[in-house]
Protein backbone atom coordinates (compact mmCIF):
# COMPACT_ATOMS: atom_id res chain seq x y z
CA UNK A 1 0.00 0.00 0.00
CA UNK A 2 1.34 3.81 -0.77
CA UNK A 3 1.27 6.17 1.86
CA UNK A 4 2.09 9.90 1.61
CA UNK A 5 6.19 11.06 3.33
CA UNK A 6 4.20 14.24 3.90
CA UNK A 7 1.26 12.35 5.80
CA UNK A 8 3.69 10.40 8.38
CA UNK A 9 5.31 13.31 9.75
CA UNK A 10 4.09 13.35 13.08
CA UNK A 11 3.91 9.66 13.39
CA UNK A 12 4.15 8.16 16.98
CA UNK A 13 7.11 6.02 17.67
CA UNK A 14 6.28 3.20 20.22
CA UNK A 15 9.12 1.26 22.13
CA UNK A 16 8.52 -2.08 24.19
CA UNK A 17 8.15 -0.10 27.04
CA UNK A 18 6.83 3.55 26.07
CA UNK A 19 6.30 5.85 23.79
CA UNK A 20 9.51 7.53 22.28
CA UNK A 21 8.67 10.73 20.55
CA UNK A 22 7.58 11.37 17.47
CA UNK A 23 8.51 11.07 13.60
CA UNK A 24 10.22 14.78 12.36
CA UNK A 25 11.74 13.60 9.10
CA UNK A 26 13.34 11.54 6.77
CA UNK A 27 16.46 10.40 5.01
CA UNK A 28 16.53 8.59 1.93
CA UNK A 29 18.43 7.95 -1.02
CA UNK A 30 18.10 9.79 -3.99
CA UNK A 31 19.52 6.32 -5.99
CA UNK A 32 17.89 3.50 -4.81
CA UNK A 33 15.04 5.90 -3.41
CA UNK A 34 14.72 3.66 -0.60
CA UNK A 35 14.31 5.79 3.35
CA UNK A 36 17.21 5.49 4.77
CA UNK A 37 16.41 6.59 8.32
CA UNK A 38 13.61 8.46 10.63
CA UNK A 39 14.23 11.37 12.27
CA UNK A 40 12.51 11.15 15.53
CA UNK A 41 11.96 14.00 18.14
CA UNK A 42 12.00 12.47 21.91
CA UNK A 43 9.93 13.39 24.08
CA UNK A 44 10.60 15.03 27.48
CA UNK A 45 12.15 11.63 28.90
CA UNK A 46 15.06 12.36 26.58
CA UNK A 47 14.95 16.01 26.27
CA UNK A 48 13.58 16.39 23.28
CA UNK A 49 16.87 14.83 21.53
CA UNK A 50 16.49 13.79 17.94
CA UNK A 51 17.80 10.46 17.37
CA UNK A 52 17.84 8.42 13.63
CA UNK A 53 16.47 5.29 13.59
CA UNK A 54 16.43 2.80 10.81
CA UNK A 55 13.27 1.18 9.58
CA UNK A 56 14.87 -2.37 9.93
CA UNK A 57 14.00 -1.84 13.86
CA UNK A 58 10.69 -0.97 12.55
CA UNK A 59 7.39 -3.95 13.76
CA UNK A 60 4.39 -3.89 11.60
CA UNK A 61 3.18 -0.23 11.09
CA UNK A 62 0.04 0.73 12.33
CA UNK A 63 -1.82 2.67 9.94
CA UNK A 64 -4.62 3.58 11.23
CA UNK A 65 -3.67 4.55 14.63
CA UNK A 66 -0.26 6.99 13.03
CA UNK A 67 2.24 4.71 15.41
CA UNK A 68 5.64 2.80 14.68
CA UNK A 69 6.21 0.50 16.92
CA UNK A 70 10.05 -0.83 17.26
CA UNK A 71 11.21 -3.58 18.90
CA UNK A 72 13.90 -1.45 21.03
CA UNK A 73 13.56 -0.31 24.63
CA UNK A 74 13.61 3.40 25.94
CA UNK A 75 17.07 2.95 27.80
CA UNK A 76 18.58 0.94 24.87
CA UNK A 77 17.93 4.62 22.63
CA UNK A 78 18.72 6.64 25.66
CA UNK A 79 22.43 4.69 25.52
CA UNK A 80 22.31 5.04 21.61
CA UNK A 81 24.86 7.36 20.54
CA UNK A 82 24.09 10.73 20.28
CA UNK A 83 24.40 12.46 16.94
CA UNK A 84 22.93 16.26 15.74
CA UNK A 85 20.47 15.61 12.81
CA UNK A 86 21.21 19.31 12.27
CA UNK A 87 24.79 18.38 11.20
CA UNK A 88 26.18 16.04 8.39
CA UNK A 89 26.70 12.60 9.86
CA UNK A 90 29.94 11.00 9.56
CA UNK A 91 31.18 8.01 8.62
CA UNK A 92 32.08 7.11 11.96
CA UNK A 93 28.93 8.78 14.34
CA UNK A 94 27.08 5.82 11.00
CA UNK A 95 29.07 3.20 11.85
CA UNK A 96 29.04 3.39 15.56
CA UNK A 97 25.05 3.53 15.00
CA UNK A 98 24.74 0.51 13.28
CA UNK A 99 26.87 -1.02 15.25
CA UNK A 100 25.03 -0.30 18.36
CA UNK A 101 21.63 -1.67 17.00
CA UNK A 102 23.21 -4.29 15.10
CA UNK A 103 21.83 -3.04 11.62
CA UNK A 104 22.77 -4.11 8.57
CA UNK A 105 25.18 -2.05 6.52
CA UNK A 106 24.77 -3.51 3.14
CA UNK A 107 22.44 -2.71 1.16
CA UNK A 108 19.81 -3.64 -1.94
CA UNK A 109 15.93 -3.34 -2.03
CA UNK A 110 13.56 -1.91 0.48
CA UNK A 111 13.35 -3.30 3.66
CA UNK A 112 10.50 -5.31 4.61
CA UNK A 113 8.28 -6.14 8.00
CA UNK A 114 7.56 -9.33 8.97
CA UNK A 115 7.05 -11.46 6.42
CA UNK A 116 10.24 -10.35 4.90
CA UNK A 117 12.74 -11.49 7.08
CA UNK A 118 12.45 -9.29 9.91
CA UNK A 119 13.96 -11.28 13.28
CA UNK A 120 13.43 -9.27 16.56
CA UNK A 121 12.72 -5.93 14.87
CA UNK A 122 16.31 -6.29 12.61
CA UNK A 123 16.69 -7.84 9.23
CA UNK A 124 17.83 -11.38 8.83
CA UNK A 125 21.41 -12.00 7.10
CA UNK A 126 21.45 -12.19 3.66
CA UNK A 127 18.07 -9.64 3.35
CA UNK A 128 19.36 -6.38 1.40
CA UNK A 129 18.67 -3.14 2.52
CA UNK A 130 19.97 -0.03 1.55
CA UNK A 131 23.19 1.22 0.16
CA UNK A 132 26.22 0.71 1.37
CA UNK A 133 27.63 3.37 4.25
CA UNK A 134 29.40 6.47 2.28
CA UNK A 135 32.26 8.14 3.86
CA UNK A 136 29.58 10.59 5.28
CA UNK A 137 26.22 11.14 4.92
CA UNK A 138 25.17 13.94 3.02
CA UNK A 139 22.27 16.94 5.10
CA UNK A 140 20.87 19.54 2.96
CA UNK A 141 21.16 22.74 4.82
CA UNK A 142 20.61 26.21 3.50
CA UNK A 143 23.01 29.05 4.30
CA UNK A 144 21.65 30.63 6.97
CA UNK A 145 22.78 34.21 5.32
CA UNK A 146 21.45 33.44 1.66
CA UNK A 147 18.04 33.17 0.06
CA UNK A 148 16.06 29.58 -1.18
CA UNK A 149 18.31 27.59 -3.42
CA UNK A 150 21.73 28.17 -1.92
CA UNK A 151 22.61 25.15 0.03
CA UNK A 152 25.47 24.10 1.78
CA UNK A 153 27.61 20.51 0.78
CA UNK A 154 29.21 18.89 3.12
CA UNK A 155 32.02 16.67 2.32
CA UNK A 156 29.99 13.06 2.17
CA UNK A 157 27.46 11.59 0.47
CA UNK A 158 25.70 13.85 -1.75
CA UNK A 159 22.61 11.11 -2.57
CA UNK A 160 21.05 11.15 1.50
CA UNK A 161 19.00 13.67 1.50
CA UNK A 162 16.47 15.11 3.90
CA UNK A 163 12.73 14.91 2.88
CA UNK A 164 12.20 17.92 4.03
CA UNK A 165 14.91 19.51 2.27
CA UNK A 166 13.99 17.94 -0.56
CA UNK A 167 10.58 19.34 -0.64
CA UNK A 168 10.37 22.71 -2.83
CA UNK A 169 12.51 21.77 -5.94
CA UNK A 170 11.67 22.52 -9.31
CA UNK A 171 11.18 19.43 -11.97
CA UNK A 172 12.17 21.09 -15.45
CA UNK A 173 11.53 18.92 -18.44
CA UNK A 174 13.03 19.32 -21.18
CA UNK A 175 11.23 22.36 -22.76
CA UNK A 176 10.24 23.97 -19.56
CA UNK A 177 9.27 23.93 -15.65
CA UNK A 178 7.07 21.24 -15.09
CA UNK A 179 6.56 22.00 -11.31
CA UNK A 180 6.93 21.86 -7.56
CA UNK A 181 8.07 18.76 -5.19
CA UNK A 182 5.20 18.77 -2.73
CA UNK A 183 5.52 14.88 -1.44
CA UNK A 184 6.36 11.50 -2.02
CA UNK A 185 4.59 8.19 -1.95
CA UNK A 186 6.08 5.54 -0.43
CA UNK A 187 5.50 1.66 -0.70
CA UNK A 188 4.94 0.65 3.17
CA UNK A 189 5.74 -2.66 3.52
CA UNK A 190 8.95 -1.67 1.49
CA UNK A 191 9.98 1.90 2.28
CA UNK A 192 10.72 2.52 -1.33
CA UNK A 193 9.75 5.96 -2.97
CA UNK A 194 7.72 5.09 -6.20
CA UNK A 195 6.84 8.47 -7.27
CA UNK A 196 7.05 12.09 -6.49
CA UNK A 197 3.83 14.23 -5.86
CA UNK A 198 4.32 17.20 -7.98
CA UNK A 199 2.07 20.70 -7.86
CA UNK A 200 1.90 21.86 -11.69
CA UNK A 201 2.95 25.36 -12.69
CA UNK A 202 1.22 27.65 -15.43
CA UNK A 203 0.87 24.82 -18.05
CA UNK A 204 -1.54 23.18 -15.95
CA UNK A 205 -2.32 25.18 -12.78
CA UNK A 206 -2.86 24.11 -9.72
CA UNK A 207 -2.86 20.59 -10.17
CA UNK A 208 -0.83 17.60 -8.51
CA UNK A 209 0.63 14.66 -10.78
CA UNK A 210 2.84 11.69 -9.94
CA UNK A 211 6.06 11.55 -11.40
CA UNK A 212 7.82 7.78 -11.16
CA UNK A 213 10.97 8.42 -9.04
CA UNK A 214 13.21 6.60 -11.55
CA UNK A 215 12.33 8.52 -14.48
CA UNK A 216 14.45 11.68 -12.60
CA UNK A 217 17.74 12.07 -14.26
CA UNK A 218 19.38 14.78 -12.74
CA UNK A 219 19.24 16.86 -9.77
CA UNK A 220 21.45 20.68 -9.25
CA UNK A 221 21.41 21.15 -5.41
CA UNK A 222 22.26 25.15 -6.25
CA UNK A 223 19.40 25.76 -8.11
CA UNK A 224 17.02 23.42 -6.05
CA UNK A 225 16.18 21.91 -9.85
CA UNK A 226 15.26 18.62 -10.70
CA UNK A 227 15.56 17.17 -14.46
CA UNK A 228 13.75 15.23 -16.82
CA UNK A 229 14.50 13.37 -19.96
CA UNK A 230 10.97 14.19 -21.58
CA UNK A 231 8.74 17.44 -22.44
CA UNK A 232 5.91 18.59 -20.90
CA UNK A 233 3.83 17.86 -24.04
CA UNK A 234 4.12 14.40 -22.89
CA UNK A 235 2.82 15.13 -19.61
CA UNK A 236 -0.66 17.04 -21.10
CA UNK A 237 -2.43 14.12 -20.71
CA UNK A 238 -1.81 12.78 -17.49
CA UNK A 239 -3.93 11.83 -15.03
CA UNK A 240 -4.17 14.48 -12.34
CA UNK A 241 -3.29 12.62 -8.40
CA UNK A 242 -5.89 12.47 -5.77
CA UNK A 243 -4.83 11.76 -2.22
CA UNK A 244 -8.16 9.74 -1.59
CA UNK A 245 -6.55 7.50 -4.49
CA UNK A 246 -4.76 6.53 -1.13
CA UNK A 247 -7.68 5.77 0.51
CA UNK A 248 -9.74 3.35 -2.24
CA UNK A 249 -6.51 1.39 -1.82
CA UNK A 250 -7.91 0.15 1.23
CA UNK A 251 -11.55 -0.45 -0.36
Amino acid sequence: MLHSTDNLIGFTMGAIDGEIGEVKDFYFDDQTWNIRYLIVETGNWLFGRKVLLSPVALEAPHWDARTFPVNLTKDQIKHSPDIDTDRPVSHQQETDLHNYYSWPINTGAGVGFMTSGMVGGVIAPGIPFADSISDEVHHHKEDSGAGTGNIQHPTGNPHLRSFKDFKGYIIYATDGELGEIKDFLLDGSTWHISSLVVETGDWYPGKKILIPANKIQKIEDEHSAIYLDQSVTEFKDIVEFDYDQLKDQSN
